[in-house]
């Protein structure tokens, strides 16, 4: 078991992280301080108190007071990534620990090149076509309908860099028309972007598509929950990229196993991974993957090389670029 010595400084990668922090040695060597992995089974407060790291480098396992507590020494908790709502910040804040993101890596395209492979998946029915064919099936045609979206509204819950992306590549493929919901965004930013403003209960109603980029926030927690729905086309589909906590999933489940919807392409998760016994994981009109829109090698290296850049300003005495709980 790894022992701390006094003179030893520290930064704590709490996994699942990546294949190897090469990346982040590279980087923090020069200011004397090593880079220790801490992994998904280890209890984080124990492995916390035993190292007393001065920075915590996370992707989404829960950075709470109890870990802050643990680690007397720490200066900082830099997320791999955009969304900090694995953080707490204001436990954070209190005890003057600086919390700061990657929100400038390259996973926009990643992302939305995944909101646009979910879509096709589901609306072709790749998944359930190829378990057929290899099944001795062929000639399918009208017995299981494929709709098309040449002239469809796309629908975009969020509108940031991500959504803005997959706007672009949606519309290549023939949505015509562009609903969008953000409380950041202004008429005059709509119109340049070639959007119409609209509120989720319209998107819901109108969009053949209805793709989230939202974060997790109390304001967001189950937005598209059973009444909204409702409001959708029999053959509209749900594609989510940006946090699970977003849909209620026994809802969700409900409309697309009684045919009320289309179906839906889930990258995220309310509980990830999601449960054995999760209902979406037993539908044929769901495809599903394992959080993996933002990866690529390139989205890796970048996040890894931005996000020790953050712990290398703090430790270093300045200020993190991106810093989400200021004082």
């Amino acid at each position: 078991v790894y022992k701390r010595q006094a003179q030893d400084r520290v930064v704590v990668v709490l996994e699942p992280g990546y294949a190897d922090y090469e990346t982040e040695r590279r980087i923090l060597a020069p200011l004397g301080v090593g880079v220790t992995a801490v992994g998904v089974k280890e209890d984080a407060v124990k492995a916390l108190e035993r190292l007393n790291p001065e920075a915590i480098l996370v992707r989404e396992r829960r950075v709470d007071a109890a870990c802050f507590d643990a680690a007397p020494n720490l200066k900082a908790v830099v997320r791999y990534g955009v969304g900090v709502d694995n953080v707490d910040l204001s436990a954070a804040r209190d005890r003057k620990i600086a919390v700061a993101n990657v929100p400038d890596y390259g996973a926009a395209e990643e992302v939305s090149d995944q909101a646009v492979a979910l879509y096709l998946a589901v609306a072709r029915r790749i998944v359930t076509r190829d378990a057929q064919v290899r099944a001795g099936g062929w000639d399918f045609g009208q017995r299981e309908p494929i709709h098309g979206h040449r002239g469809g509204t796309l629908g975009l819950i969020g509108f940031g860099r991500i959504a803005r992306r997959a706007r672009e590549k949606f519309g290549a493929l023939g949505f015509s028309r562009v609903l969008a919901f953000d409380p950041a965004l202004t008429d005059e930013q709509a119109g340049s972007a070639r959007v119409e403003l609209a509120d989720v209960d319209r998107i819901c109603s109108d969009a053949d598509l209805v793709s989230l980029h939202a974060p997790a926030s109390p304001e967001t927690a189950k937005m598209i929950d059973a009444r909204r729905i409702r409001l959708m086309k029999p053959t509209a589909i749900i594609v989510n990229v940006a946090r699970g906590e977003l849909i209620d999933e026994a809802a969700l489940a409900a409309a697309l196993r009684e045919g009320r919807i289309f179906g839906a392409g889930l990258d995220v998760f309310a509980e990830e991974p999601p449960a054995p016994d999760n209902p979406l994981l037993a539908l044929p009109n769901t495809v599903l993957s394992d959080h993996t829109g933002w990866y690529s090698e390139f989205s890796v290296r970048e996040l890894q090389n931005k996000a020790a850049g953050e712990v290398a300003r703090v430790l270093g005495g300045a200020a993190p670029e991106h810093w989400v709980n200021p004082w």
